[in-house]
């Protein structure tokens, strides 16, 4: 099935002197000068009509800007959210996403169930005409329970099974005690991380109770194995979906990144949801750089890669940057926090700023915002 959609696109390359003729088929584009001549050869699930062009532009220095209508084929198959892969009564496997080690084999739930949102108990006593009568009580899955939130999933580690010949990922729940006697675990002593590549995973909320962060693990059926997928397409994957599920589901496109230390580390704004991203493996200049996460075009893609994608306007926090607009979105109703590792915020971030930097220099800001891409 097709859809209509509209194409962005520009072309690095050095044309030299004015006039440019710009020649366009349904599967291709040209741009020829006296002294050179570019060409970008769509892939074969993109088509265009030449007779929509609107906008034609060429700024030296920054490329060939335009916008054309184009005939896609199918979405490109994304990464399963927690909520279309898990299901009751079906095993699976768990892995680390970083190494592949096994965390969980052979898990069948008996329950899978969302969890609400963050602010629940304060939505309760606004509610009720008595006093809260969950005031005291705590969300905890029982035995084969899966509890999914926004950006986690809960495990009872009641009947954890082992897989053997490899371990299975390490709590460093407190053995340790503080020298001032107190019985405060630190954050550090609640760390999950994977004995393979001491990666964190999650952390343990309680005895019984373990949390997983969905940009940490990979979960597979039983019968499916493990399938490697880049860090960097994982990570921008998941996070992508996060914000197109919240913003569906709840009308909200402003979000709050905020480390497992309770810091900000970057400010989001969702503009599209529904961008198709068509990069050139001769012209990306990010992709030589993204092999540091071991990111490489779809095999099948030949030399031109197409990926689903989300346009996020963003601001980095690290290092006290843009505390004033990080302090009023965290007071702004309509800013939604989402919770990851520490590292895995780090990860974003350079991702988002490799992004921007492959854009040309014109479409790279925003008002005070800057621009980017997050592949699905």
């Amino acid at each position: 099935m097709h859809q209509a959609l509209l194409l962005e696109t520009y072309e690095e390359a050095n044309l030299g002197s004015l006039p440019v003729d710009i020649s366009i088929t349904s599967a291709s584009l040209e741009a020829r000068s006296r002294e050179a001549c570019a060409a970008a050869t769509l892939p074969a699930e993109v088509r265009v009509a030449p007779s929509s062009c609107r906008g034609l532009q060429y700024l030296p220095g920054d490329g060939l800007h335009l916008r054309l209508q184009v005939q896609a084929g199918p979405d490109a198959k994304l990464v399963s959210t927690l909520s279309e892969s898990l299901k009751p009564q079906k095993s699976y496997v768990f892995y680390c996403q970083s190494c592949g080690d096994i965390i969980r084999k052979e898990w069948k739930f008996l329950r899978v169930l969302p969890l609400p949102s963050e602010n629940w108990s304060a939505l309760v006593e606004e509610w009720c005409c008595h006093p809260n009568p969950f005031v005291r009580s705590t969300l905890h899955p029982q035995k084969d329970d899966c509890f999914l939130g926004d950006t986690f999933f809960l495990l009872n580690s009641g009947n954890e099974l082992h897989v053997p010949g490899s371990p299975l990922c390490s709590s460093e729940t407190g053995h340790h005690t503080s020298q001032s006697g107190s019985t405060l675990k630190s954050r550090e002593n609640t760390r999950v991380i994977c004995k393979r590549c001491k990666t964190m995973l999650g952390e343990t909320v309680s005895s019984e109770t373990t949390k997983y962060y969905v940009t940490e693990v990979i979960i597979r059926p039983s019968e499916e194995g493990f399938s490697t997928i880049s860090r960097s397409q994982f990570v921008q994957s998941m996070i992508a979906q996060c914000l197109v599920e919240f913003s569906s589901a709840k009308s909200t496109f402003r979000f709050s990144i905020k480390g497992d230390d309770g810091k900000v580390y970057i400010l989001i704004w969702l503009l599209n949801s529904d961008t198709l991203l068509v990069e050139s493996l001769g012209s990306s200049s990010s992709h030589s750089v993204f092999t540091l996460f071991g990111d490489t075009l779809r095999p099948d893609s030949g030399p031109v890669g197409t990926w689903n994608a989300v346009k996020v306007l963003y601001q980095p926090c690290i290092k006290s940057r843009n505390k004033d607009l990080a302090d009023a979105w965290e007071n702004d109703i309509g800013v939604h926090p989402l919770t990851f590792p520490s590292e895995t915020c780090l990860e974003l971030l350079l991702i988002l700023g490799l992004s921007n930097t492959s854009l040309p220099s014109s479409l790279r800001c925003m008002n005070s915002f800057q621009v980017a891409f997050l592949k699905m």
